[in-house]
This record gives structure tokens, C-alpha cells and sequence, in this order.
């Protein structure tokens, strides 16, 4: 299949899904930086070792990044919502909450088809709360959804490099994940 027919579907099925905003994602334009996971490493979202989609759980970034290659276009996925201000805490988990449920819904409409594909979303995996790990294995593990960051991506650089807006004005907040086929 032609990737232009494939990120027509893709885009298709992102806007039933829910999402504000998508566009064309050119895997060539992915760059690892190692950087990213170091924050990760940092502990900052408070995930690092206690979410199976995190890191160090999924492997290294040499590791990652050899399997993001192995796709060759994607589509950008974003959730964009509204804050009363930059500290509306509420709002920020809302728009959170809706982008994973967006997410989650887009995988099931990739589950229903055979081209391979790879989705990456925003922060942790949300899938169980609170994630089993380091406990107890995943029970799930063909739903999760890994963070771009976790695979090294600067999130506003990818969507810089793909000519998609990554902010939307005061008192905005887009949440942003992909999906490479």
C-alpha cells in the first residue's frame, strides 16, 4: 500500500477517534536523543522503573530506535483543550485523560488490520491504574502505548520537523502522540 493511501486512512480514523489535530509524519525525521531518556532516567514524571511502558522496562534506546526504523511514515496525533490558566490542573488532566482515551481508541481501529504498526503516546501508559510494574507483569502488554519521550523524542521538535503547530496559543495545552506504520 502507498503511503499516501495509508495516511489517508490513518488520518480517517484519527478524526473519528477524536483527535484535534494530525498530520503527516515522515519516520525520517525521528531523531533519538539520548538526552530524553537521561531526563527519564531523572525521575521527574515519576514513572521511571514503576511503569511497564517506561523506562528502563522497554529496553534500551539503541533498541527502540532500531525498531522505529523498521517503519518507514506515520501520522502525528494531537489532543488540543482549553485552560483557565497555565495552573488549571483539572483542565490539564482532562485534556490528559481525553488524549489517552483518543489513543486507545485508535488502537483498537489499528488491531483491526494487518499492516504493522508502532503507537506512541504521551507519558506513561494509562491502561491499568496504577500500572502492576515492577510487581506483576503486564497483564496487557499488546495494549500499551509507550511515550515518545521514553523512546527519546523531543515532542515539539518532531512536530516542528513535520510542519505541524505543537502550540496553540495562550491558555492551551496539546497533548501529542503518533503512530508509525
Amino acid at each position: 500500500m502507498q503511503s499516501d493511501v495509508i495516511q489517508a486512512r490513518l488520518l480517517g480514523w484519527a478524526l473519528e477517534c477524536g483527535f484535534t489535530g494530525t498530520g503527516k509524519l515522515d519516520t525520517a525525521t525521528i531523531i533519538i536523543r539520548r538526552e530524553v531518556r537521561d531526563a527519564c532516567a531523572a525521575d521527574k514524571c515519576r514513572s521511571y522503573g514503576k511503569n511497564w511502558a517506561c523506562p528502563p522496562a522497554i529496553g534500551s534506546l539503541e533498541e527502540g530506535e532500531k525498531r522505529i526504523r523498521t517503519f518507514s511514515t506515520g501520522l502525528i496525533l494531537q489532543t488540543t483543550g482549553t485552560l483557565e490558566d497555565p495552573f488549571d490542573y483539572e483542565s490539564i488532566t482532562r485534556i490528559g485523560e481525553l488524549h489517552n482515551a483518543n489513543l486507545r481508541a485508535f488502537r483498537e481501529k489499528l488491531e483491526l488490520h494487518t499492516l504493522p504498526w508502532l503507537l506512541l503516546g504521551a507519558g506513561g501508559c494509562k491502561n491499568c491504574e496504577p500500572c502492576h510494574c515492577p510487581h506483576s507483569p503486564c497483564p496487557t502488554p499488546e495494549k500499551m502505548i509507550i511515550s515518545m519521550e521514553a523512546m527519546g523524542m523531543v515532542v515539539s521538535e518532531l512536530c516542528t520537523a513535520n510542519d505541524i503547530p505543537y502550540y496553540y496559543g495562550p491558555n492551551t495545552l496539546t497533548f501529542v502522540g503518533c503512530v508509525l506504520v
